[in-house]
């Protein structure tokens, strides 16, 4: 069973760039120059200080989005799982979709992750995608510079999960 998103694409990208903001080239950022969350380190070809919005959503519509099957997944998860890819990258987010559904965590989001994904609910698939995004991130050197930021972030997209369910 598949249901098709409330939460679309245009709806989670304004939600996006509500945590991700304009240039910043933090040196603690393993990202490296960031804007609108689009990092030099996964763009190295681009120029990020001249980035605009409609170009950052085109790459997030294209390359994070449509790899997480973004208009499949269920309402919340969809966003939910948008978020942690932007903010930790898609294999990552999707490994930790899989083992939030129950199946193997191979990287590869194919009709027995969306079938996996389509029986479980809602809510208990949000709750356990952002327990493995807190584990994820609680063990990266980065934590201890970005931990707050990072923590309010799932602590804001945790209240869209009352939304959306």
């Amino acid at each position: 069973m598949s249901r098709k998103a409330k939460v679309n694409f245009d709806q989670a990208f304004d939600r996006l760039m509500l945590q991700e903001g304009g240039y910043v080239n933090n040196p603690a950022d393993p990202g490296g120059e960031t804007k609108w969350g689009i990092s030099k380190r996964s763009y190295p070809d681009l120029n990020i200080r001249e980035l605009t919005r409609d170009q950052a959503k085109e790459i997030y519509l294209r390359d994070f989005w449509q790899h997480i099957n973004g208009e499949a997944l269920f309402d919340g998860v969809a966003y939910q799982a948008f978020d942690f890819a932007v903010n930790s990258g898609i294999q990552t987010a999707i490994r930790a979709l899989q083992r939030a559904v129950g199946v193997a965590d191979d990287g590869n989001w194919g009709p027995v992750s969306a079938e996996a994904a389509a029986s479980t609910s809602e809510s208990d698939a949000i709750m356990r995608l952002n327990a493995e995004r807190l584990d994820f991130m609680t063990r990266l050197r980065a934590w201890s510079s970005f931990s707050r930021g990072w923590a309010r972030r799932i602590a804001s997209n945790l209240r869209y999960e009352a939304q959306d369910s």
